[in-house]
């Protein structure tokens, strides 16, 4: 057999390397709760800056559209996810078995906006009116709204006469408003921005903020399911599925933080990775512009609460404690959740902090 040279021998040692470290990295994959935009510029600038790669995990960020990442990742065709509070505990009262792992965004950027000219004020003249709503549980906050100021809609089959007729669309507001609906559904970095676009501007609307009316429901969470945290051995990596979460939740949140304070940077990251969606409406619909403007908005979700005492990704439980009351009280819950809905045991791996 013919000997290599030296520089032959080392260069081939050193690609025989490489190609383990490879097929080392533990595959993962991270439903994303939406489309690739800036809601999820800490995910990108962690894949992007190696952070993932540096926790051992080749992550794969999937997008979805208007579906509910719950189910892929209960039936197993992602790993991990990005969804809102009230989709994974209605998700547990139906016996799903997902699990919150880490909490991205501390503060809610639900609101219902409405033309000035309607002359709505609050909540409670909502009453007769039309509300555009999203599907696949993100009809829940303006539902919370709607019931906790008296008001009953069309969603409730059980309501001869609901005082708001609910119109379920898939997102994009121009279907709907101002024409079809008197108030729609907008999340202070999308949505309100493509309203914007449309012609309507900032002065024009009438904006109610979900969470001035007690409606904090946390939005942007990471969960699992309780399999993959049970896995001694995920996917034959040595790692057991905790593990793997903890690591996941650690790159995730240094690409967050890195993300918030390199805005500029990060939304040039995303529109690598984004392609029509990241585009705005109208007069807003360059994609750097609306991505810039939703980069500025998701990071005042982001700063805010635990995050802002250094503990970012943590659940504040007195926050959850009154999501869950708020949803009872609304009969959204039937029950308080089981303890199992929440794991704090990863987010302690994960940052070497305890919980408070």
């Amino acid at each position: 057999m013919k000997k290599l040279a030296p520089l032959t021998a080392l260069l081939a040692a050193a690609l025989l390397a490489s190609s383990a470290g490879a097929q080392q990295l533990v595959k993962v994959k991270l439903q994303l709760k939406w489309f690739p935009q800036a809601q999820f510029a800490g995910f990108f600038e962690a894949q992007a800056k190696g952070y993932f790669k540096a926790e051992g995990l080749d992550v794969q960020l999937l997008p979805i559209g208007d579906q509910s990442p719950i189910q892929t990742v209960a039936t197993g065709a992602a790993d991990f996810g990005t969804t809102w509070i009230t989709d994974l505990l209605t998700a547990r009262q139906q016996g799903i078995p997902v699990v919150h792992i880490a909490q991205i965004f501390q503060k809610s950027g639900y609101t219902l906006v409405a033309l000035k000219s309607s002359n709505l004020t609050k909540p409670e003249d909502f009453k007769g009116k039309r509300v555009g709503v999203w599907p696949s549980g993100n009809e829940y906050p303006a539902v919370a709204l709607l019931k906790k100021y008296g008001l009953t809609t069309s969603l409730d089959s059980t309501v001869a006469n609901p005082s708001v007729q609910a119109v379920t669309y898939p997102f994009d507001p121009s279907i709907v408003f101002p024409d079809k609906v008197d108030l729609v559904s907008a999340m202070t970095y999308n949505e309100v921005d493509q309203i914007v676009g449309l012609g309507y501007s900032l002065d024009k609307l009438q904006i109610f903020h979900a969470s001035d009316y007690g409606i904090n429901l946390l939005e942007d969470l990471m969960f699992t399911s309780q399999k993959v945290l049970d896995d001694k051995n995920f996917k034959g990596s040595g790692l057991s599925g905790r593990e793997v979460a903890a690591r996941l939740v650690r790159a995730s949140i240094k690409g967050w933080n890195y993300a918030v304070r390199n805005q500029a940077e990060a939304v040039g990251t995303v529109l690598v990775n984004c392609g029509n969606t990241c585009k705005g409406s109208g007069t807003r619909s360059s994609a750097a512009g609306h991505q810039t403007w939703q980069m500025a908005e998701v990071a005042k979700l982001y700063n805010a609460g635990p995050t802002l005492k250094g503990m970012a990704g943590y659940l504040d439980p007195a926050v959850y404690k009154a999501n869950v009351a708020l949803l009872k009280s609304l009969g959204i819950l039937k029950a308080d959740p089981a303890a199992g809905a929440v794991d704090y045991g990863v987010w302690q791996m994960a940052t070497g902090k305890k919980v408070k």
